[in-house]
C-alpha cells in the first residue's frame, strides 16, 4: 500500500497559547473530526492530554478508533498515532506543530498513513483532508 500524506497549513487570528489549548484538548476535537465523535479515555503521563493519553474516535456504523499522544510539546508540537489493533489504516502519523504568526498562529497539520487493503488509503485521505479542513475552518471561525 502507498504512504497516504495530508499537509494543511491553517492561519488562525487567536494566539498560539489558545489554539495550542484548544487542540490539545482531546474533548474539543469532534469539531474537526465530524462526524466522529472524539473522547478522552486515558490521561497523559504528566497532563490530562499529553504523552500517554488515548482518545476514542467513534462515528457509527464505524468501529471506535484509538488514538495515542506520543509527543507534547507545550504551544509548540503534538504528536499521535493510531493505537486500535483493527484500524483501517497502519503506520499512521499525526503531527500538529503550532508556529506565532504576527498575533495569531499558524498551524501545520500533517499526516501520514497507509491503508489495510488496496484503494482504502485513498479514500480516507480524501474524506479526512476535507473534514479536518473543513472543522478548522469552523473554528477559526466560531469556536476559538
Amino acid at each position: 500500500m502507498k504512504l497516504q500524506k495530508i499537509e494543511i497549513v491553517h492561519d488562525f487570528s487567536q494566539p498560539v497559547e489558545q489554539v495550542f489549548g484548544w487542540l490539545s484538548d482531546h474533548n474539543n476535537l469532534s469539531a474537526i473530526f465530524a462526524p466522529f465523535t472524539v473522547t478522552r479515555i486515558k490521561d497523559g503521563q504528566t497532563s490530562v492530554n499529553g504523552v500517554g493519553s488515548v482518545r476514542k474516535l467513534s462515528a457509527f456504523p464505524l468501529p471506535p478508533l484509538e488514538e495515542t499522544v506520543t509527543k507534547f510539546d507545550a504551544n509548540k508540537l503534538i504528536e499521535y498515532t493510531v493505537t486500535s489493533k483493527m484500524a483501517p489504516i497502519k503506520e499512521h502519523l499525526g503531527v500538529m506543530i503550532f508556529e506565532p504568526l504576527n498575533s495569531g498562529t499558524r498551524l501545520h497539520y500533517t499526516i501520514v498513513f497507509k491503508g489495510v487493503v488496496p484503494l482504502l488509503g485513498p479514500i480516507v485521505k480524501m474524506g479526512l483532508g476535507q473534514g479536518v479542513k473543513r472543522g478548522l475552518n469552523k473554528l477559526a471561525t466560531k469556536i476559538l
